[in-house]
């Protein structure tokens, strides 16, 4: 017998020097296994179909909810795709942190229209209700039991490395990784893209944020793996950017005493939605939720 043989990649048996066939790293003894392996591939692509047409019909009601296109949470779900890959190519992994990225803002179906799409401040009691919506949003999809660890970053997304967040005010390594990443890209969204109020920062400038709150809001190891995906993410912020040409804020504006008057009073972000032409943008409302959300 052969102590180097390999085991079949379906029933576990060895195989005989000449496999009858090898398929992503793995061989098979037979035509059976091999048919059987094939089989269960398709499910699981019929399956991962299903579970994402699910995702996207959950996040396509926020966005109806929201009055707006909900191309902010595509888009930090692509955004921190490139951030977890520096770091991970367990696939099972990276589809659970496009979930939960997508999904974020999901318990914001709980939060009363009066509190969610209002145009001024909220009160305290509001302020309240509004930072429910991580809680509820763990509370619509934890009994998934596809999308285990995608509640766990919708749960954990407005949670700072510091523990000054919300919910639960977890810090560090409590917090899931997946959420920490999500933080980092949820805040560079925020802080380029437009609001009523101000225009976008420059890529640089929000950089520059990340890196200051590095320890605090951010997760060093997280900020490392953003600096390194640097190029990578630019690109991406300044192709959204390029749609809707802006003047950006400069940092001194964006968090002087004045501005965060008006930003307290205005409470909506706005999102640029290409028209079927492709070059005609509209400001929507979108989300009230982490700091630079306001």
């Amino acid at each position: 017998m052969n102590n180097n043989a390999s085991a079949c990649r379906w029933c576990g048996h060895p195989v005989a020097e000449s496999a009858y066939a090898a398929e992503h790293g793995g061989e098979f003894c037979c035509e059976g296994c091999f048919l059987g392996y094939k089989a269960q591939q398709h499910l699981l692509r019929e399956r991962d179909a299903s579970h994402l047409a699910l995702v996207e019909a959950l996040a396509s009601a926020l966005d109806a909810r929201e009055q707006e296109t909900g191309m902010h949470s595509k888009r930090v779900a692509c955004h921190t795709q490139v951030l977890a890959r520096h770091f991970s190519r367990d696939e099972d992994w990276l589809l659970q942190v496009y979930w939960g990225s997508l999904l974020h803002d999901i318990g914001k179906l709980a939060i009363p229209d009066s509190i969610l799409l209002k145009q001024g401040p909220l009160s305290a009691d509001e302020w309240a209700i509004m930072r429910s919506h991580p809680q509820r949003g763990y509370d619509i999809i934890a009994g998934l039991p596809f999308m285990d660890r995608a509640a766990q970053i919708v749960l954990c997304h407005e949670e700072r490395f510091d523990g000054q967040g919300y919910p639960q005010g977890l810090s560090g390594e409590n917090i899931p990784w997946g959420a920490r990443l999500f933080a980092i890209i949820d805040t560079l969204d925020a802080m380029t893209s437009d609001r009523p109020y101000r225009q976008g920062l420059s890529f640089d400038d929000a950089k520059s944020e990340i890196v200051k709150m590095r320890g605090s809001q951010f997760d060093p190891r997280a900020v490392e793996g953003f600096l390194a995906k640097e190029d990578t993410l630019r690109e991406m912020v300044e192709m959204k950017c390029m749609v809707s040409p802006v003047r950006h804020t400069t940092l001194e504006q964006y968090q002087s005493p004045v501005f965060v008057e008006e930003a307290n009073g205005v409470a909506s972000d706005t999102a640029n939605s290409l028209s079927d032409s492709g070059d005609v943008c509209a400001p929507l409302m979108t989300h009230r939720g982490r700091g630079y959300h306001v």
